[in-house]
This record gives structure tokens, sequence and C-alpha cells, in this order.
């Protein structure tokens, strides 16, 4: 393995995660993040003083406006991580880096938003509202695709893979359904979930109105109020501290397009570089993993994904979820606290990709409850 990897030179040692709630009234999206960076510190067993790296979603507020919230005085570094729904695991990466070349110790990314009907303001960062992630800058999309592109938020995108995908490979809608289902399942075991007491069926998702053909409105992240964090260091630090450290062993970055319509290849995304390199990093294969956290907005872009990293052949996504079990109590466990379809997204986009990271790192340390897998030694993680 070459030196220059971090295969097993960084390690999450704490995490912090609010309840997502649909709506959080008098609750501002910095002060949900302090309390999520606060659970994150305890539960590492550090002080506020020991965090000398912060990393958030590029917006507004960015890593200074952060810091200095969270009353944080010895930062070595700061940097703004900007991917959208993978903005925790690209920072993940960039903060493995950054350890193994000495420039901080003990780095957190935090993100979050709010949702308060009485100050929508006070979301602060990216604010996305129901199934509308935050657009690309105006001089992309300006002159073109903001007149004659797809409507707003992202569900002519996913709606046109999905049915590429139908088109393509015969893939039915509830196969597809099942994604929902299941993680709305597993976040009924979920004390966090905003969604608990609301356990749905296939049926429910088929029969829940289109919000863009095919995709049904159940097939769509539901946005939430709250935050989160982790804390990342190296293997050294990590013995004197509270918890067995989880080590990050492979890691892999792709850009896709901004708008997903105008890719060549449309049932394709991003994973299907990003998973092999992270692979060939680790040592291991899709076949070694026990369970996988991926990023699921919709359900068709979740299922792409998970083709793309090779759990399942290409285009063989349906029959593969007909074949198994993927609650929590299955044979491959999938979104194992229900995921943002089952658990409810968090209301920015850094912060909606991070709940994939710090679910893993539970189920790995054994903390799940009701909900722990039983093979967690090793977990594929997507955002």
């Amino acid at each position: 393995m070459a030196d220059n990897t971090i295969r097993g030179k960084a390690v999450i040692v704490g995490i912090g995660e609010t309840a997502h709630r649909r709506v959080w009234p008098n609750r501002s999206m910095l002060g949900l993040c302090a309390e999520a960076a606060a659970e994150a510190i305890r539960d590492a067993g550090l002080r506020r003083e020991d965090i000398d790296g912060i990393m958030t979603y590029g917006g507004d507020p960015g890593p200074t406006q952060m810091a200095e919230y969270l009353g944080l005085n010895a930062i070595h570094f700061g940097v703004g991580s900007t991917f959208y729904g993978a903005s925790a695991g690209c920072a993940l990466t960039i903060a493995s880096h950054v350890l193994m070349g000495g420039m901080a110790n003990y780095i957190m990314f935090v993100g979050g938003g709010s949702r308060d009907p009485g100050n929508p303001a006070a979301a602060g960062g990216t604010h996305m509202n129901d199934a509308s992630p935050a657009l690309p800058p105006p001089s992309i999309t300006a002159e073109w695709q903001s007149p004659y592109g797809p409507a707003i938020a992202a569900n002519n995108n996913y709606g046109m893979l999905y049915a590429r995908h139908m088109y393509e490979y015969g893939t039915k809608p509830e196969q597809i359904a099942q994604i929902a289902a299941r993680q709305r399942f597993n976040a009924q075991a979920n004390e966090r979930s905003a969604f608990q007491g609301q356990p749905i069926t296939t049926e429910d998702v088929m029969n829940s109105r289109y919000i863009n053909y095919p995709l049904h409105i159940l097939e769509s992240v539901m946005p939430t109020a709250g935050a989160i964090a982790y804390i990342v260091t190296t293997p050294e630090r990590a013995k004197a501290l509270r918890h067995d450290p989880v080590y990050v062993l492979g890691a892999g970055l792709s850009v896709g397009y901004a708008m997903t319509y105008l890719k060549p290849i449309m049932t394709e995304s991003p994973v299907r570089y990003s998973a092999p390199a992270a692979f060939q990093m680790s040592g291991y294969g899709p076949k070694d993993m026990q369970f996988a956290n991926f990023y699921d907005c919709y359900t068709i872009l979740n299922a792409v994904s998970l083709e793309d990293a090779g759990l399942c052949p290409k285009g063989e996504i349906g029959n593969w979820l007909d074949s198994i079990d993927s609650t929590y109590k299955g044979d491959f466990p999938l979104n194992t606290d229900g995921g943002q379809l089952g658990a409810g997204q968090l209301n920015a986009a850094g912060a909606s990709g991070c709940q994939q990271i710090v679910e893993t790192v539970r189920q790995i340390r054994g903390e799940a409850g009701q909900r722990q897998v039983a093979r967690h030694d090793i977990a594929l993680v997507n955002g």
C-alpha cells in the first residue's frame, strides 16, 4: 500500500447529532450546530480548547463564522467543503490529509439548518425548501438553464434518471419504492428521527402523489431542522480518548455534473469512479462490506449509487432489492438509521450528507441500540 494514502491514518473519535424535527421554533442554525458540536466534543472526551481545525459547508456561515460562534480560539486549519450532499465525506478526506501533514490535531466538521416558521431568515447557510437543493450559481444557470432547463428543484433531474433507468433496464417502480419503506422501518428505531411512529409500506409509497413522474413524494426527502458533527484525529492521539477509534480505510472522490440531465450517460453517477478508488485504497471490495449508508435524497439516486458502487450489477438494483432484506435486521442493511428518506434530511447541504458518516460510526462502535446490525466491522459510506 502506498505510503501517501490515508489508509488507517485518520480516525473518527467523536460524533454529535441533534433530533431531526420538521419544524423547530425559536432555534437558529448556529445554535443547533453548537449543540451538535458540544455533543461531539463530549463524546470524544475532549475539551473545546483541543479543537484546532474546523470544517463546514462552504456557504454562509463558513468556517470563520462557525469557529467564532462556537468559541474556538486556536484554529490552525479551516475550510468550507462545498460538494452539496457529499460535503461531509469530502471534508473527511481533506481532514485526513491535513492530519497527515501535521497542520492540525483535532478537526471537527459541523453543519445544520433550522426550520423556524416564525423566522425563516434564521436558517442560515444554504436553505433548502422541500425537495429543493440549492441551485448552482447564477452565472451557470442564468443564460440558458434557468429559462429553458428543468423546473426548479431536483425533481426533474431525478425523474428523468428514474424514467431512463426503467427504460434501459426494465426497473419497476414498486422495486425502488422498497427503499423508502424499509428506511422508514429503520427510522422507527431511531430516537432522533422526525418520523417516529409514522411507518410506511411499499404500497403507501406507490399510492403517494407524484412530484415528477415516476417519482412519488414519499421517494423524496423531507427537510428537517437539526445539526450534526464529527471529530477526526490521528490513531496515536485517539489512544488517550474515550472510545475505540473508527478508522478511515479508503476514500474516493468524483465530481459529476451540476445539471445531471446533461450527463452523457444518464444512469451513471459519480460513485462509478469514487467507489473503486476507495476500495483500491482500502484493500477491500464490495463483497467485503457488511452494511452500507448511502446518500438518499431520492430513492432513484440511492439505487443508482448502490449499483455504481458494485454492490449489485448495473441495472439489477430492482431484482437485488427483491432478493435481500435491507432493513437493520436483514442480510445487507442499508441506511440503518432510516437515512434521509426515513429520518429526515437536515436542512443544509453539508449537514445532509454527514448523517451517513455519523450513523456508520455508531454502528461500528456497537452503539446503535435497537437498530444495531449483527455484523459491523466494516462498512461503505457514500455522500
